[in-house]
């Protein structure tokens, strides 16, 4: 059990050493990575569809 404690009282001392960013900076962030996200699963959508035009096309050649 005095494990236990100890363990949350570490925890609790590094939570309070953390920087954590103001609102300002949490809306910048979110807003990159949705936009990242959005990026990202565009062009791997367009790699999907473009592998499976090239599979269509050399699948019909045979």
């Amino acid at each position: 059990m005095k494990k236990i404690k100890s363990f949350f009282k570490g925890v609790r001392k590094e939570a309070k050493t953390v920087r954590w960013p103001d609102a300002k900076m949490l809306v910048k962030y979110s807003c990159i990575t949705i936009v990242m996200l959005v990026f990202f699963g565009l062009y791997f959508y367009g790699l999907d569809a473009f592998f499976t035009l090239m599979r269509k096309l050399i699948g019909g050649l045979f």
